[in-house]
C-alpha cells in the first residue's frame, strides 16, 4: 500500500503497516526518535495499522502532541501502579478494578475501585512505582479482540470494563495496551515504551467520582496527575496551583469581607458586604461615566417580566432549562425571573415611532438577571444564580453597524486597559450551519458575521473564528482574557442582531418615509459584574489598585495622644475623596501595621510625636514598597494624581 508524507512524497508500505514502518522506512534516525504520528488528522500511535492512502506525519518528542501520548500511557502506568500498591498490602491485583483513564488538561486521570480507601497520602508511594515503571522502559504492545474474546477476559472480574465493551457498537475494533503483563482496554494513541515519558509528572489529589457520572452508580475514586515535558515547566505548573490556592477569591472574600452566601439566602445568591460594595459601587462608577461620555442613556427595567415577553424572544423555550420557573398567578397570567435584559430595551425602544434621526440609540442598564445554574455549578462569584450585567443595547441602522461596533470594541479595550488585563485573544462565534437552535434570516447571518470580521480587521485585532459558537440570534465576539497566572477567562462579549428586532417587530422611518428594521448590538464588557469582580479578586490577589480598594489608607497613631492628629489626617484625606480609616484600638504600632497589611491596604500612615509636631506622616506604601516621610500634602497630591489616572 501506499500513503502520502507532509512533502507530497509517496512511501510505499507492506500492507498493516504502521507508522513506526513509516519512520523505518524514512530513515534509521527517524524511526529511532518517532513516538507517534498524524494520519489524516488524527493522532495515531506507531501501533496501529496505517489506512490505505493515509496522509502520514511523523511525530517525535519536539511536537506539541508528543504531551498527549505520554500523559495517555502515564495513565496507564499509574494503574499498573496502583495495582502492585495494594499486590505488596497483599491484595490480588484483580481486586482493583479500573474505570477510564483519560488525558485531561495538564495531565490526566484513572477512575478506580479499590479493595480499600486510598488516601492523599498514599500519592507519594505510588508516584515512586510509576518512576521504576518508567525506568525500565517497557515497551507497550497493542493487540485486537474480538467481541466475545474481549468480553471473557473481563465478564465476572471487571464490571466497569464489562459495560464499556457492551456499550461499544457492533462491528468497532477492541483494542488493547499492554506492559509487563500490565493490560488495559483503550483506543489509545501511546508513546512506544514507558521510558519515552517525561518523569516530571505529580500526582495531585483525589476525588469522588460516580460511575460515568451517574449519582446513581457506585462511586469510584478518581487520581489526577499533572505531566509535563520539562522539570522546569512542572515546576512552575505546581507554583501555579498553589498560588491559585491562595488567591482563590473566595478565601479572600472571607478574609477581606466583600462578599458573603448564606445557604438561607439561597445557593448562588451574593450578599455584597460593605466592603465588597465598595469595589462593585467603584466599577459601576467607571463604567457610568464612560458610558455618558460615549453618549449611552440610562435605564432601568424590572427583575421580573411577562412570560409572554420571553416567549416573543426567544429566550423561553430556548433556555427554559436554565431558568427559573414561571410564577403562576391565579389571573392565568405567568412571569418569569428576569433572564436577560434585551427584552425590556426592546419594549422601551418600542415604546413609540422612532426616526433614524434618533439612531443610533444606545440604551444601557447595570441589570441584574437570574439563572437557574445546577446545585454542583455553582462556584463562589464566577458561577452564580443572580448576577448583575454591564449590559447595553444598541439600536442602530445596518450602515451604522460597523462604526458602533468600533466603538464598543474601544470602550472595552479602555475597560481591560485601566484594570491591567492587557493579554487576551479574541474570538468570533459564529453559527453551526448544521445546528437547528439558530433562529433568523440565513442573509442576516452572513451579513452580521461579516460586518463582526470588518470591524476587527479595521481595528487591527487578531481573531480566531468559532463555529458553534454564536448566540442563538446572532453571531458575537468574545474577549478571553489571560490573568496574572496565565489561566484564560471569557469576559466581554459584543453581538450583532438582526433577529430581536423582526421578532418584536420594531422599525425606524427612514429618510425615505418609510419603515426600515433596525440592527441590535448587544455588549457587555464586564459582562458578569459577580464572576468579573470574582476574578478581579484573583487577578490582583486581593491587592486592588488604589482607586478599587475598599479601604484606601489606614492612618496608625502610635500612642493615644496621637488620636487627635490622627482625626486631623483622616478628615484631610476624606474630603479629597479618599475612603480612610483611623486604628484607634489599643493595640501596639506593630500590631496595626500587620492588621492594615492582612487587609491589603494600599496605603498606611503612620503618626507620632514626630509627624504631630511637623505636619507629617511616615508613609507605608504596599505595591510600591516605598518608606518615606512627607508632608500630608504632598500624599494628598500624589493620592490625587493616582486616583484621577486609576491607578
Amino acid at each position: 500500500m501506499n500513503v502520502l508524507l507532509p512533502d507530497g512524497k509517496e512511501l510505499e508500505l507492506p500492507k498493516g503497516a504502521t507508522a513506526r514502518d513509516a519512520a523505518a522506512k524514512i530513515s534509521r534516525s527517524l524511526a529511532k526518535e518517532a513516538v507517534g504520528a498524524i494520519v489524516n488528522g488524527e493522532l495515531y500511535d506507531l501501533f496501529k495499522p496505517l489506512p490505505e492512502g493515509a496522509t502520514v506525519q511523523i511525530l517525535t518528542r519536539k511536537d506539541p502532541e508528543y504531551q498527549q501520548l505520554f500523559r495517555h500511557t502515564l495513565a496507564h502506568v499509574m494503574a499498573q501502579a496502583v495495582k502492585e500498591f495494594f499486590s505488596k498490602k497483599g491484595y490480588d491485583p484483580e481486586e482493583v478494578k479500573l474505570g477510564i483513564g483519560p488525558v485531561i488538561e495538564n495531565g490526566f486521570y484513572y477512575d478506580i475501585d479499590a479493595p480499600e480507601p486510598i488516601s492523599e497520602a498514599d500519592l507519594p508511594e505510588i508516584e515512586k512505582l510509576m518512576q521504576r515503571i518508567i525506568k525500565k522502559n517497557l515497551p507497550l504492545r497493542r493487540y485486537v479482540l474480538d467481541r466475545e474474546e474481549a468480553l471473557a477476559r473481563y465478564r465476572g472480574k471487571d464490571p466497569y470494563k464489562t459495560e464499556l465493551i457492551e456499550d461499544l457498537p457492533e462491528g468497532e475494533e477492541i483494542s488493547f495496551y499492554e506492559q509487563e503483563g500490565f493490560t488495559d482496554l483503550c483506543r489509545g494513541p501511546h508513546v512506544p515504551s514507558t521510558g519515552k515519558i517525561p518523569p516530571y509528572f505529580k500526582l495531585t489529589h483525589v476525588a469522588g467520582a460516580y460511575w460515568r457520572g451517574d449519582e446513581s452508580r457506585p462511586m469510584l475514586q478518581r487520581i489526577y496527575g499533572v505531566a509535563f515535558r520539562s522539570k522546569e515547566e512542572l515546576e512552575h505548573h505546581l507554583w501555579q496551583i498553589e498560588e491559585a490556592k491562595k488567591r482563590d477569591h473566595r478565601r479572600l472574600g472571607r478574609q477581606l469581607e466583600l462578599f458573603h452566601i448564606d445557604p438561607l439566602v439561597g445557593k448562588g445568591l451574593v450578599l455584597w458586604l460593605p466592603k465588597g460594595n465598595v469595589l462593585r459601587e467603584e466599577l459601576i462608577a467607571f463604567m457610568r461615566d464612560e458610558q455618558i461620555r460615549r453618549g449611552y442613556q440610562l435605564v432601568t427595567t424590572p427583575h421580573i417580566g411577562s412570560l409572554e415577553l420571553y416567549k416573543t424572544s426567544g429566550h423561553y423555550p430556548y433556555y427554559a432549562e436554565s431558568q427559573f420557573p414561571p410564577m403562576e398567578l391565579e389571573d392565568g397570567e405567568a412571569y418569569l425571573l428576569k433572564p436577560m435584559n434585551c427584552p425590556h430595551h426592546v419594549r422601551i425602544y418600542a415604546m413609540r415611532p422612532r426616526s433614524y434621526r434618533e439612531l443610533p440609540l444606545r440604551l444601557a442598564e447595570f441589570g441584574t438577571v437570574y439563572r437557574f445554574e445546577q446545585s454542583g455549578e455553582l462556584h463562589g462569584l464566577t458561577r452564580v444564580r443572580g448576577f448583575t450585567q454591564d449590559d447595553a443595547h444598541i439600536f442602530c441602522t445596518p450602515e451604522q453597524v460597523k462604526e458602533e461596533f468600533l466603538g464598543v470594541l474601544d470602550l472595552t479595550l479602555k475597560v481591560f486597559g485601566t484594570l491591567g488585563m492587557g493579554d487576551f485573544r479574541v474570538r468570533i462565534g459564529v453559527r453551526d450551519p448544521g445546528s437547528d437552535k439558530y433562529v433568523g434570516d440565513a442573509e442576516h447571518w452572513a451579513t452580521a458575521e461579516r460586518q463582526i470580521q470588518q470591524a476587527c480587521d479595521e481595528a487591527g485585532l487578531d481573531y480566531t473564528i468559532e463555529e458553534g459558537d454564536a448566540a442563538f440570534y446572532g453571531p458575537k465576539l468574545d474577549f478571553v482574557v489571560k490573568d496574572v497566572l496565565g489561566r484564560e477567562w471569557q469576559l466581554g462579549t459584543i453581538q450583532v442582531d438582526y433577529n430581536l428586532p423582526e421578532r418584536f417587530d420594531i422599525s425606524y422611518k427612514g429618510p425615505d418615509g418609510e419603515e426600515h428594521r433596525p440592527v441590535m448590538i448587544h455588549r457587555a464588557p464586564f459582562g458578569s459584574l459577580e464572576r468579573f469582580i470574582g476574578i478581579l479578586i484573583e487577578h490582583f490577589a486581593g491587592e486592588f489598585p488604589l482607586w478599587l480598594a475598599p479601604v484606601q489608607v489606614v492612618v496608625v497613631p502610635i500612642a493615644d495622644r496621637h488620636h487627635g492628629y490622627a482625626g486631623k489626617v483622616r478628615d484631610e484625606l476624606e474630603s479629597a475623596g479618599l475612603r480612610v480609616e483611623v486604628d484607634e484600638r489599643p493595640e501596639r504600632m506593630n500590631a496595626k501595621i500587620r492588621d492594615a497589611e492582612t487587609q491589603k491596604v494600599p496605603l498606611i500612615l503612620v503618626v507620632g510625636d514626630k509627624e504631630q509636631e511637623e505636619g507629617t506622616v511616615a508613609v507605608r506604601d504596599r505595591r510600591s514598597g516605598e518608606r518615606a516621610t512627607k508632608t500630608l500634602d504632598e500624599v494628598l497630591q500624589e493620592l490625587k494624581a493616582r486616583l484621577a489616572e486609576r491607578k
